[in-house]
């Protein structure tokens, strides 16, 4: 009797203890960022990056390095300042401020422009209705738009207006629209583009070129004058070029289609406008070039069109805006259904050669924007944690009292002078409680920096394209 009331009380303390454990963890941590499940987490990260696992657990582990394909990993060529990296703006959608969308022919501008007028949550969302082309895009609380683009204000500067039209005309265009009072409040315009690989972009618009599209609707306006004939000369004499070979489209010396993207990005003014007499071909493409490169780092935002989720990423982060749902990688366009041989590939690369600089170096600095960001993202997320930890550990400290000083002591006991054993052995123990708590701190401080080091470095150590 007296064994089985041993055992039974026995087991009352254990599930007593029990209770009181998941009490305390209940207590002190009670969100799921309690350090077990970080653990769990890392094992988790740690598993899912291992060799034989890449494959099956990339595409959940992290949705931007499954979008490039082939994992390899991306090596920046060249410096950019953090000015240039960091490109977070104070977007004010219930002020003044007006996002330009610059759209390129064949970068897949269309579908961009329809995410901004349908897939972002505001709240005050687009109107957009059925068989109309473009949406009404307001501020909360006010007549006024918010977006310059196809399909909010339509081609109001030209078809495919160009960075040299869009920057003359946009703040003109936004002036006529506002009231007397208003006008006195200047504007903030953050301008935005998407890019794309030049092959592929120059072989989509010779598919498009070739089914009748002319975009004779550019003005091409420069220096508040439109080009002459003799300056930009056609290179059909029809209606259309529709039904053009590849060989007729590249052997036109006056295509625009040619490093298209670094003439719609440029200054023009800078060069004559489209006046090629002003100086040497080279050196006017030169121009063009640093002047293109100067202004896509100026920009509040650029994507590219073959890395969809990293855009998306990237305008979220810039703007402080959130999509719907989210963008999918597409790879079956007309022009990657074009069959060309390796030959005529690096023909258009050559004919192309301003528009490949423009991309190794736009794409260069897109990815490099897309890991500061992250590794931002990640930064502020530790720094989360850090805090939290500092409040658990006072949680805790104040829960347990623990103040570093005894509590308790025995009013009997003799008075201690520097010379009694007791004065001396308790000296040495608050020596030695001091050492231990020096330690302990140095402990816990090496503890979160490395655990919190390697952390990040796990984190940062991915695939790149």
């Amino acid at each position: 009797m007296d064994e089985k009331s041993y055992y039974s009380r026995l087991l009352i303390v254990l599930l007593m203890v029990l209770c009181f454990g998941v009490i305390v963890l209940q207590y002190i941590c009670p969100t799921s960022d309690c350090q077990l499940l970080h653990l769990v987490s890392l094992s988790s990260r740690l598993g899912s990056r291992a060799p034989g696992n890449r494959m099956n657990g990339a595409g959940a582990g992290d949705p931007y390095s499954s979008e490039d394909g082939a994992l390899v990993r991306f090596v920046p060529r060249f410096n950019f300042t953090s000015k240039d990296l960091n490109r977070a703006v104070d977007f004010n959608i219930k002020g003044d401020d007006v996002i330009v969308f610059l759209h390129i022919q064949k970068t897949g501008g269309t579908t961009f422009g329809r995410h901004l007028v349908r897939n972002i949550q505001l709240e005050r969302p687009c109107e957009c209705h059925a068989g109309q082309k473009k949406c009404t895009c307001y501020r909360p609380g006010k007549r006024d738009t918010w977006l310059f683009s196809r399909f909010s204000t339509g081609w109001s500067c030209g078809l495919h207006a160009d960075w040299t039209e869009l920057t003359n005309c946009v703040p003109s265009f936004m002036v006529s629209r506002e009231s007397q009072e208003r006008r006195r409040t200047p504007r903030n315009y953050y301008y935005i583009t998407i890019l794309r690989d030049p092959v592929w972009r120059y072989l989509s618009e010779w598919r498009h070129v070739q089914r009748g599209a002319t975009w004779k609707a550019s003005k091409h306006m420069c220096d508040s004058r439109l080009p002459t004939v003799s300056e930009l000369p056609s290179c059909y004499t029809g209606d259309d070029w529709s039904g053009c070979s590849l060989e007729e489209f590249m052997v036109c010396p006056y295509n625009l289609a040619n490093n298209r993207q670094t003439r719609m990005l440029a200054d023009l003014s800078l060069v004559g406008c489209y006046n090629l007499s002003v100086m040497s071909e080279s050196q006017r493409w030169a121009m063009l070039l640093e002047s293109a490169k100067r202004n896509l780092r100026n920009m509040a935002f650029f994507g590219l069109t073959e890395y969809q989720r990293k855009t998306q990423y990237l305008f979220e982060h810039t703007f402080r805006l959130s999509f719907i749902t989210p963008f999918t990688q597409l790879n079956g366009t007309r022009a990657a259904s074009v069959e060309v041989e390796p030959e005529t590939q690096r023909r258009i690369r050559e004919l192309n050669q301003w528009d490949v600089e423009l991309y190794e170096y736009a794409r260069d600095l897109f990815l490099q924007r897309f890991q500061y960001a992250r590794q931002q993202e990640r930064r502020e997320a530790r720094q989360r944690r850090l805090e939290e930890r500092r409040k658990l550990r006072a949680k805790v400290k104040s829960w347990w009292g623990v103040t570093g000083k005894a509590v308790f002591k025995s009013t009997k006991e003799p008075p201690m002078t520097e010379q009694s054993p007791a004065f001396l052995e308790e000296k040495q123990a608050d020596a030695g409680q001091t050492l231990e708590s020096e330690t302990e701190g140095q402990v816990n401080w090496l503890e979160d920096d490395d655990s919190e080091t390697i952390l990040d470095y796990l984190e940062n150590v991915e695939q790149w394209r």
